[in-house]
């Protein structure tokens, strides 16, 4: 089969590899029909992650056909149409019995084109396939289906649920990239009363706009903090969600949010920030951090199958999966070709 494999920074291949087999009893052997890239898989491309080993097949989101069944798998079968999460989980372990899934102790967690073979192949071999594939209802359109494999479960968990959105809050979200764009969407599931996006891509602004954001904010434009007080008041915003992981954004968000908010970090930081405790200690705030556990995959794919907001906005680029190449370098350079999400579907 075809897929992408990295080999170290900046080496990453597309070629033959072997199909995937049944390794353990509770595995199932997926037949991919959709997957995308994530900022994650850039990350790796760039180095981020140099402990990968090199030949790992990349991607952790999907939509496939289930083409074989470990004897230990009950509840999913040859044939289904499943949503893959990007988050294993065994179910039985100490984390996982508080919904820790993300820190499963039993092999399980983000293990999927990181610590095993991931999606960006023909086949994906998934552990634990009972508690990590998804039926996929036929009502559910499975390009939205891939959003749910990761950028929407995990702005909704780490961004706006340990953000503590609630009817009437105000929130400002740091980055309108497909993470940040998912916290846009899933905070409205809230009725927040402001939905400030920041990001210097007026094109992702203007999306952010027809996707629900009440206003929207170009730090090339003047003093960010100054911006979001003159539309909230002095006081600040009850949930900053910070999703891009540099110190500009996280600088933003410490500053801007009120005494007794919150501040969600998703971003994934790779370089020290200043956090500013002599400043944040008396303010009451609650910080936050956090990998996605996919523990409400299953609810966003109820609340997305009712909703009027068009998620398909989100994917605006789609490629046959032998362009899957192709496909890197658009998403490598997404601001000048307006990428938000890209879909790969394989023949």
């Amino acid at each position: 089969m075809k897929a992408m494999t990295y080999y170290g920074e900046g080496d990453i291949r597309f070629e033959e590899k072997p199909k995937p087999q049944i390794i353990d009893p509770t595995d199932a052997v997926v037949k991919i029909v959709k997957t995308t890239i994530c900022g994650t898989d850039l990350g790796i491309w760039k180095g981020k992650n140099p402990e990968i080993t090199p030949g790992r097949i990349l991607g952790h989101e999907g939509v496939g056909i289930v083409e074989e069944v470990g004897s230990g798998v009950k509840n999913i079968k040859k044939g289904d149409k499943v949503i893959i999460s990007c988050v294993s989980k065994c179910c039985t372990c100490d984390n996982c019995k508080v919904q820790l899934y993300s820190h499963c102790s039993n092999g399980g967690g983000w293990i999927l084109g990181y610590m095993i073979d991931g999606t960006q192949a023909e086949y994906v071999r998934t552990p634990f396939a009972d508690n990590s594939l998804i039926p996929l209802p036929s009502n559910v359109n499975e390009e939205i289906a891939l959003l749910l494999s990761d950028a929407l479960p995990t702005a909704h968990e780490i961004g706006v649920q340990y953000g503590d959105v609630k009817p009437g809050d105000t929130v400002f979200i740091a980055g309108a990239g497909p993470v940040g764009m998912s916290a846009l969407l899933t905070a409205q599931l809230y009725s927040p009363s402001a939905l400030i996006m920041c990001d210097m891509d007026e094109n992702r602004l203007k999306m952010a706009k027809e996707l629900g954001a009440t206003h929207t904010i170009n730090p090339a434009s003047g003093d960010v903090t100054k911006m979001v007080t003159d539309i909230v008041g002095k006081d600040g915003v009850d949930a900053a969600i910070e999703a891009v992981g540099i110190p500009a954004t996280w600088d933003m968000c410490q500053d801007i949010v009120k005494p007794g908010g919150h501040v969600a970090v998703v971003g994934v930081h790779g370089k020290p920030v200043d956090f500013k405790l002599e400043k944040l200690w008396i303010k009451n705030l609650t910080i936050t951090t956090g990998l996605v556990n996919t523990n409400t995959t299953e609810m966003l794919m109820k609340a997305i199958s009712t909703s009027s907001v068009d998620y398909t906005k989100m994917l605006t680029h789609h490629f046959k999966f032998n362009e899957l190449e192709q496909a890197y370098d658009v998403f490598k350079h997404a601001a000048e070709n307006g990428a938000m999400k890209v879909v790969l579907t394989v023949d």
